[in-house]
């Protein structure tokens, strides 16, 4: 489904990657892992469009997709759930969905039923459909977490990119958290998953990366980096 090769991209003349490879396959979870600063955000901005790469490939079921500008590469089927959110806070719960669906509304990416999937969205995440009429900006950290997912899930898309989706919250909705991300997987969402979380992102995940400053230290299946003795002590010695 992607396949990243020897990926350099930064901000300005600060490098932040320095030729990182990557892969994700159809119906694949696949985390990236590593400390702060070590260009796990730079990784999915580059992947998404919203920053330029200065060199390498990034492929999409075969399309080379590196340099296109964000909305295309949208339009392509790759959903970027962002660090922090980011969601429309003056708009209602059930605006933001919709707008998650844009492309296909407009005809840009085949449409299906949004109706349907709205409707998924709001089994899936039933906190949403008690709050759809609600302001965004009125939700509580978790509950715009659960969105942000939401909204990006409403694209149909061929990649979800899920950018920290534990960050800020209580032990108890990370728990919610990925419970949910459990159950993408289980109906074969593809998946890149940024997590600080390592502990917990290895346990869901298929597959995992390494990434320290700004290269791909080491990967291999999620279970056997749960047993790495380097990665243990790096990562999994706390919860965070």
């Amino acid at each position: 489904m992607l396949k990243v090769e020897n990926l350099v991209a930064g901000y300005g003349k600060v490098q932040v990657l320095h030729g990182v490879d990557i892969e994700v396959g159809d119906g694949q979870l696949v985390t990236l892992i590593g400390s702060n600063g070590a260009g796990k955000t730079t990784t999915l901005r580059a992947l998404s469009g919203m920053i330029a790469p200065t060199s390498g490939s990034i492929k999409l079921g075969g399309v080379e997709i590196s340099g296109l500008p964000s909305h295309k590469i949208t339009r392509l089927g790759v959903a970027h759930s962002p660090e922090g959110r980011r969601v429309f806070p003056a708009l209602p719960v059930g605006d933001n969905l919709l707008l998650g669906a844009f492309p296909r509304l407009t005809g840009a990416r085949p449409k299906g039923d949004t109706a349907a999937d709205l409707e998924k969205m709001y089994e899936l995440f039933p906190r949403l459909r008690e709050r759809r009429a609600q302001l965004a900006g009125t939700l509580s950290g978790g509950e715009q977490q659960m969105l942000a997912m939401a909204r990006a899930l409403m694209l149909n898309p061929e990649l979800l990119m899920l950018d920290e989706p534990s960050m800020g919250l209580s032990p108890r909705l990370v728990e919610e958290v990925f419970a949910t991300i459990a159950r993408l997987k289980e109906g074969k969402t593809t998946m890149l998953l940024v997590e600080q979380f390592a502990a917990a992102a290895l346990e869901v995940a298929d597959f995992g990366y390494v990434l320290e400053n700004g290269v791909i230290s080491t990967s291999g299946p999620a279970a056997k980096l749960r047993d790495d003795p380097a990665v243990k002590a790096a990562y999994l010695g706390a919860a965070r």
